[in-house]
């Protein structure tokens, strides 16, 4: 997930010239992989021709890596479109079911699969990687993302791309300098937040950035890291809603006994908010995508080089392992309305494969994460960023999904809106969570 804003919109038809101009990675050109330069002939089926790619605002920099290192192999030319992510599933359904057709390619967020699915946005293409196993090496995606990235009713829509969980960030600067030290639990880290406010306050430092901007993959994210920490889930083992649960309960009051101490205020924090205030050393903690590490560690855009640590989320309640949640993620899938369904698929299996995954993973400014087994482990994420990929590593042992089920967006969304109305201090823990609870059983019921 690209350290970014949340919405905005552009345009951009990328060339070699401006894609060598504008990035640093200028040799990702010459690692396309072997299997990918032995397809060059078949791929030059699409010389002259243009493909038309929908990418979140975030991957920009990404889809313009993509699309200028495909036109290189390829001779297309792929003109990508880039849109706020919240609204990548009404610009895709809209697209398909009004008959506009307008893109090929479409970068969805995996908790939206199944109703990207159900509304016939997405193509299966079970068979084709099936067919073309031997390109894509579908074993080597991290089993705890691929099936939930791309499965649904029993068929496949797309392939991982980005490979989203949240770690914990902290300024070990900060922490010296009050005496604290990393939280391994969520009452440690609520100790903690206070302990760094109160001490700091006066010099406009904040115990933590809680990222709590009333959209599911904002506000969402923090909740969820807490109902993983406390040993939660989204649904019980009879399949029913458990957001009544204890754990829920729990989750949700951690936020809100934070929420005084953080970086003011919650519903209005966002990435914009968020990051700078951590890169200049304005708050000492932060739950963010592993990515954040690498920005982090730049001198260009960073004023606490060599002064974070990062670490596992902390635990609460009886659980004891800590339990990454997989919040945001994306994956590709081919548009049922394109023209180009072929070359779109060539497109997704060359932009998900191995050699230009890891170029993307290993590139400043891309915002992608892991989605490869080979790649979390290579040799260059380990060098390229060392804390990061440890950090990485160890969050996708345990993980814990949002749902994808058709109705996913909208329990999100009612989740959401309880918990901003708890945030803005209009009903405590236990009301959000109960009215979260019966929510979700009237949509599915």
């Amino acid at each position: 997930m690209k350290l970014t804003s949340l919405g905005g919109r552009a345009r951009s038809t990328v060339t070699r010239r401006q894609f060598l101009r504008n990035t640093a990675a200028g040799g990702a050109l010459a690692t396309l992989g072997p299997h990918l330069l032995s397809q060059r002939a078949l791929a030059q089926d699409f010389a002259g021709q243009e493909l038309n790619v929908m990418i979140i605002q975030p991957h920009i920099a990404a889809g313009e890596m993509m699309a200028a290192a495909f036109q290189e192999l390829t001779g297309a030319t792929v003109n990508v479109t880039s849109v706020p992510y919240d609204a990548v599933q009404a610009q895709a359904t809209l697209d398909v079911q009004s008959g506009a057709n307008q893109y090929d390619v479409i970068d969805y967020w995996y908790p939206t699969l199944g109703a990207l699915a159900e509304d016939g946005v997405l193509l299966d293409v079970t068979e084709w990687i099936e067919r073309d196993a031997a390109d894509i090496a579908p074993d080597d995606f991290i089993p705890s993302i691929y099936d939930v990235y791309t499965l649904h009713d029993g068929s496949r829509f797309g392939l991982p791309y980005d490979g989203d969980t949240h770690v914990l960030f902290w300024n070990q600067t900060i922490f010296d300098s009050v005496g604290v030290s990393a939280p391994t639990t969520w009452d440690e880290y609520a100790q903690v937040v206070r302990a760094v406010t109160e001490a700091r306050g006066d010099d406009g430092a904040y115990g933590a950035a809680m990222l709590g901007f009333p959209v599911p993959i904002i506000i969402g994210s923090s909740f969820v890291n807490r109902l993983a920490g406390h040993g939660g889930a989204f649904f019980g083992a009879d399949g029913a809603p458990a957001m009544d649960s204890e754990a829920a309960m729990m989750a949700a009051q951690a936020m809100l006994d934070v929420a005084p101490h953080v970086l003011p205020t919650p519903l209005e924090t966002a990435f914009d908010q968020a990051l700078p205030a951590f890169l200049s050393g304005e708050v000492a903690m932060m739950e963010f995508w592993t990515d954040l590490g690498v920005y982090a560690q730049d001198p260009g855009g960073s004023q606490i080089v060599d002064q974070w640590d990062v670490g596992a989320m902390p635990t609460g309640g009886g659980a004891t392992e800590p339990l990454a949640a997989l919040n945001a993620g994306f994956g590709f899938g081919v548009s049922t309305g394109s023209q180009k369904q072929d070359m779109a698929w060539e497109f997704i299996k060359f932009a998900t494969g191995q050699a230009h995954s890891r170029d993307l993973l290993t590139t400043t400014g891309t915002g992608i994460d892991p989605t490869r087994v080979s790649n979390l482990n290579s040799d260059a994420y380990k060098a390229f960023a060392p804390k990061v990929q440890q950090a990485a590593q160890a969050s996708m042992t345990g993980v814990l999904a949002w749902p994808t089920i058709p109705e996913s967006p909208r329990l999100m969304e009612r989740l959401s809106d309880e918990l901003s109305l708890m945030l803005s201090g209009d009903q405590d823990a236990e009301t959000a969570m109960r009215n979260t609870q019966a929510e979700w059983e009237r949509i599915l019921g």
